[in-house]
């Protein structure tokens, strides 16, 4: 993508700074694993090109602090299977798996995608249980948005709104947790809760952990933005 950002040399030195480092493969997507102590919650960047979420999350398993972190490696969004391409964060159901697919791979036969279907049937499993906390426990995704996506998009899919920052619709907290949303609810950032989202199923994770019942969050911020997305996970972290 023009005009994005590069890894430097130093966010990959911090990626060596790391003792207990692992590689995670998984439905066609590869994760470095950085592991302080206890997976006490879980991270997660699952897009490549949200460069500054990746820059984030590396800064706080610098700190120590206990915690499980997977870094999707690649630094492009979509991730390809063979000939086809797929968004990462759109194959946790067949629903979405399928309708990602689609859109993205128009002249897509119907043996293909019936094979690649099948690939992520068989692969999607290993990937949620790496992914997912457990019970209690918190899974945060972090993403980066640009224009064209906000709090707006969200907010008709949503069970309940908490608009403390409406000048900043880039910005905002999505959880599963009704507990989880009356904590982030006080921040003073935008907070969605999205407990029992309505059809269609996207494929997205936080779908998936709303369906299975899992703690999740995303710090959604807007691309560039590194010091409101640092303080947004620093809240989170001081609060729940």
């Amino acid at each position: 993508m023009s005009g994005t950002p590069r890894l430097s040399r130093r966010h990959f030195l911090l990626l060596g700074w790391f003792s207990r480092r692992r590689i995670l493969h998984a439905a066609g997507i590869r994760f470095q694993i950085l592991r302080n102590g206890e997976p006490v919650r879980k991270f997660v960047l699952i897009h490549g090109d949200e460069h500054t979420a990746r820059r984030v999350l590396l800064e706080r398993m610098r700190t120590r602090r206990p915690g499980w972190a997977f870094l999707v490696t690649q630094e492009e969004r979509l991730v390809r299977l063979g000939a086809l391409r797929f968004d990462p964060n759109r194959i946790f159901s067949r629903e979405g798996a399928e309708r990602n697919l689609r859109q993205l791979n128009p002249a897509v036969g119907e043996a293909d995608l019936r094979l690649a279907l099948q690939f992520f049937d068989r692969e999607r499993e290993k990937l949620v249980r790496a992914l997912l906390p457990d019970r209690e426990r918190l899974l945060v995704a972090l993403h980066n948005n640009r224009e064209g996506y906000s709090i707006g998009n969200e907010i008709p899919i949503s069970d309940r709104v908490a608009l403390n920052e409406p000048s900043c619709p880039h910005d905002f907290y999505l959880c599963t947790d009704p507990r989880d949303f009356e904590r982030l609810a006080a921040s003073p950032f935008n907070a969605l809760l999205q407990h029992r989202p309505p059809p269609p199923d996207d494929g997205s994770l936080s779908r998936l952990a709303a369906r299975r019942g899992a703690r999740y969050v995303n710090i959604e911020t807007k691309l560039g933005e590194e010091a409101k997305q640092r303080g947004m996970l620093q809240w989170l972290e001081d609060r729940l």
